[in-house]
């Protein structure tokens, strides 16, 4: 009987403290705080503290991160130069993935294992990795970036950088949530990636370019493109039942439905759910939230399952204007806070990743050949 976990599902390969993923009952917490709670009290940069600091800020401490944070609002000459030289049809996150590497050819400074320095790093590449993905988007329009602004906050700068124009409050708002939303949650594929990386004593940079290559994939962040693309492709309310049962005979993935941990509704769902509903209700474009709760009604109905923090993340940021293939790089503005804190957590007490693999080739020893006469 082989014991072999696919995917490792069920395999238990650390202890964190960050994040709390109960998938029986539907819950997140970060650090024993509840996603619900965290969205409702506080800003983004306070769960960056949360994250990598061990506690929520006071005053003071939320002043010192933010002044940080907002102090790494730059780029290297050499970065901007790469953006210029990428073909403006790239894919923004293959642009910001080998951007972020680039950052750690350029970083000189001590050892890579060295806390304090990584502590820095975690912040800067918080607040660079938004600037990547601004630089390229303006830079495919023609445009250069507009003066980087340290009185706005880090939904605000993002908003600023790629229109050029005044984020308004509501949508600033909308985006801080967005970001608490996604800053981290558990085990995921590209935490796993970040973790397995850094385990080896490789850098901070490394990590999460390998955290950001594996976010790319559309069975995890690139899930959110794919809800957008999906309505698109149905077109109107009138077509949704029937597109979906054409899907479901096929027995084909109906993005942004279903979760690999939760067995109950996504807790950040909700809280993007009731944005999209708001958003797509003052912008006169309704029709995509009532196609989405169709196919959520249809897919817990007929199959049991839910929709997840993809199926109304991709409505909320297709109503702030904000362009389809932007989806997946936010996703990773967001986790980069949770990456950062995962690495820092895993050098505290590592431990090199090293599973096992069952072999299910040909029995041993296989007879050699000779060349000549092989098939």
């Amino acid at each position: 009987m082989s014991l072999v976990a696919k995917g490792l599902e069920g395999v238990v390969a650390n202890e964190s403290r960050l994040s709390d993923v109960n998938g029986a009952e539907g819950k997140l917490c970060y650090l024993g705080y509840t996603i619900d709670d965290l969205v409702a009290n506080c800003t983004f940069e306070e769960v960056v503290h949360l994250l990598h600091r061990g506690k929520l800020p006071n005053r003071a401490e939320l002043a010192d991160i933010t002044a940080k944070l907002r102090a790494h609002r730059h780029l290297p000459e050499e970065v901007r130069q790469f953006i210029k030289l990428m073909p403006k049809d790239a894919s923004p996150m293959n642009v910001v993935r080998t951007g972020v590497s680039l950052l750690g050819v350029l970083d000189r400074r001590g050892k890579d294992q060295d806390r304090a320095l990584n502590e820095e790093r975690a912040l800067a590449i918080c607040a660079q990795v938004p600037l990547i993905i601004a630089a390229f988007h303006r830079f495919r329009q023609g445009l250069e970036l507009p003066e980087i602004r340290t009185d706005l906050s880090e939904a605000g700068s993002f908003l600023w950088l790629i229109t050029g124009e005044e984020p308004g409050a509501e949508a600033t708002k909308t985006l801080d949530v967005a970001y608490i939303l996604h800053a981290d949650h558990g085990m995921n594929a590209s935490t796993f990636s970040a973790r397995v990386t850094v385990a080896t004593l490789s850098d901070m940079y490394s990590a999460i370019t390998s955290a950001i290559g594996t976010l790319k994939g559309p069975l995890h962040g690139g899930a959110n493109e794919g809800v957008i693309h999906m309505l698109q492709e149905i077109g109107d309310e009138a077509n949704v039942d029937a597109w979906v049962e054409e899907r479901l005979a096929k027995k084909e993935k109906i993005m942004g439905i279903g979760h690999r941990v939760y067995k109950v509704l996504d807790p950040r769902a909700p809280h993007l759910q009731k944005m999209a509903i708001q958003l797509t209700q003052e912008l006169g474009e309704p029709k995509w939230i009532r196609m989405s709760e169709r196919i959520a009604t249809i897919m817990r109905e007929r199959k049991g399952l839910n929709a997840n923090v993809d199926f109304y993340s991709a409505t909320v940021y297709y109503s702030l204007d904000i362009p389809t293939d932007l989806f997946t790089p936010i996703f990773a503005i967001s986790r980069a806070a949770g990456w950062t804190a995962q690495v820092l957590e895993q050098l505290e007490d590592n431990r090199l990743y090293r599973p096992l693999t069952e072999y299910t080739g040909p029995v041993p020893p296989q007879p050699i050949v000779p060349i000549d006469q092989r098939a």
